[in-house]
């Protein structure tokens, strides 16, 4: 379909009903349905034909995905069950000293774990929430910290699914190396750096502000819990005689499967090395490889010493996948939309792209201007892949058309801005799969998640903006990232100034 501006009214009408009606579900099927509608002409049968077509295709290209979530809530149940977490959550209680503490070690854990932000975002809220919950620290700000470590860890880790997806986006032909390429702008990704920053002040100072204040004084006398996740507390309440190492070998045993995963799928027994296997590498794949086996070991570990007899371990399954549904069935919706989005439908790549092509005449303007459009773009599909998907390809055409000079300084830079916006639209989205996953993680309400972290967001991206207007003005990217420094300093040192200490 050619692309027009009416590419824009699904993902539009989504967000809009979602913020209004705080019913995510709901939104994201009627704003699916309109853009089927669109593209069908009005043709009410067709549409809904459309619908189930873009979605079982959506379903079947991220089966894996889906396994993976599903198998990594069979493994948080059973290592729930087994009173890994209680022995665990019972040694932080004893250990960790208070508030500052409790996220700080939370945010430490996000750091560690950058190989994949799903993972990430899963297991930081598995292993953290209960710690957090014993000091009443809301759930939207563990869901923040979360969020701040997944993402924007991950696209500046170049050992990770991240690293891999970016390297292959540049087209074919291009005369530079996509691993080169993507290390080459993690110094210049403002927008992760700047969020870490961030981060780390919200949680030294205590200075929260805006919606996220009002959720972090609600639940200072008592722990607010969604009810969505309230029986699932509940079932999962109860445990065995687990010791910590029954928590933390499984961890490990993931981690390192995963990552052996992205090592097998990326072809390193095809003589390939370390750095190729992980930018060839199926990252979908090398997590369910990995997760599949740390199920495998989590059986091995527990089941012969009676961590947990063989009924409550077969119950985990139900209770793992039961936990998951949530998160599972707004992914499909999201990735439904992206697809009526995509270019075989609406087109709105197509669209943005056009409008990018089209105000490139002041090539110093570059860099902000794909910031600004990868965090619409961002926002408005909710994945960031597909972002920087779209946009790379279409900035390495629009550099080639200034001398070569001029685009040799500008590459690195418009290709990081892409990035930072891909991320920073990906982390105000509300049909975002990384947002959701956070409050997944920390079990808290995704709306009030996206609520409580837009203002945050828009801080940072406004210090970004400064950022890359400048590196694009003066065509240095270490300027630019000393400018959107000054300026997160100036912005925290404001808010030192006027916000109390929640």
């Amino acid at each position: 379909m050619e692309a027009s501006a009416m590419a824009i009214l699904p993902p539009l009408i989504t967000i809009v009903l979602a913020l209004v009606t705080k019913e995510v579900y709901f939104s994201l099927i009627i704003g699916i349905f309109s853009g089927a509608m669109i593209f069908t002409g009005g043709n009410f049968l067709q549409s809904i034909t459309t619908f189930f077509e873009i979605m079982s295709g959506k379903i079947g290209d991220n089966v894996n995905i889906l396994a993976f979530l599903v198998i990594l809530g069979i493994l948080v149940a059973a290592i729930t069950r087994s009173g890994a977490t209680r022995a665990y959550g019972d040694w932080a209680r004893r250990t960790i000293s208070g508030k500052k503490s409790a996220l700080g070690v939370t945010a430490f854990l996000g750091a560690l774990i950058f190989i994949d932000d799903y993972f990430n975002c899963l297991t930081v809220g598995t292993v953290m929430r209960p710690v957090t919950d014993k000091f009443k620290i809301a759930r939207a700000k563990l869901a923040y910290i979360i969020d701040s470590t997944a993402a924007p860890i991950c696209i500046i880790a170049p050992v990770s699914s991240w690293a891999a997806a970016v390297s292959s986006s540049l087209p074919e032909g291009s005369l530079i190396d996509g691993f080169l390429l993507f290390l080459q702008t993690i110094p210049f990704n403002l927008y992760a750096i700047l969020t870490m920053v961030f981060m780390v002040f919200i949680v030294v100072s205590g200075r929260d502000f805006s919606a996220m204040r009002k959720a972090v004084d609600d639940s200072k006398d008592e722990l607010k819990i969604p009810a969505e996740y309230r029986e699932v507390n509940e079932e999962n309440g109860t445990g065995g005689n687990g010791k910590i190492i029954d928590l933390v070998l499984p961890l490990a045993v993931l981690i390192a499967t995963c990552i052996y995963g992205m090592l097998y799928t990326g072809g390193i027994y095809d003589g390939k090395s370390i750095a190729d296997a992980f930018a060839d590498c199926d990252a979908s794949q090398a997590l369910a490889l990995g997760s599949f086996i740390a199920l495998i070991f989590i059986s091995i570990l527990y089941l012969p010493r009676r961590v947990i007899n063989f009924s409550e371990y077969c119950e985990c399954y139900a209770q793992g996948f039961k936990a998951m549904v949530p998160a599972i069935f707004i992914l499909c919706l999201a990735w439904t939309l992206s697809g009526i989005c995509g270019s075989d439908y609406l087109n709105l790549g197509g669209y943005v792209g056009t409008l990018v092509q089209a105000h490139t005449s002041l090539a110093m303007f570059l860099p902000v201007l794909f910031f600004l459009v990868s965090i619409c773009l961002a926002f408005a599909t909710g994945t960031s892949w597909g972002t920087f998907g779209i946009l790379i390809p279409i900035s390495m055409s629009v550099l080639m058309n200034l001398p070569e000079t001029e685009a040799a300084n500008l590459l690195v830079i418009c290709i990081a801005a892409i990035l930072s916006g891909s991320v920073c639209g990906d982390h105000a989205s509300p049909i975002s799969d990384t947002t959701i996953l956070a409050s997944a993680g920390a079990q808290c309400n995704h709306v009030e998640h996206v609520a409580t972290q837009v203002p945050y967001v828009i801080v940072v991206a406004a210090c970004c903006t400064v950022g890359f207007l400048i590196a694009g003005v003066t065509q240095n990217g270490w300027l630019g990232l000393c400018s959107s420094l000054a300026c997160i300093a100036a912005v925290m040192f404001v808010i030192r100034a006027k916000v109390t200490p929640a």
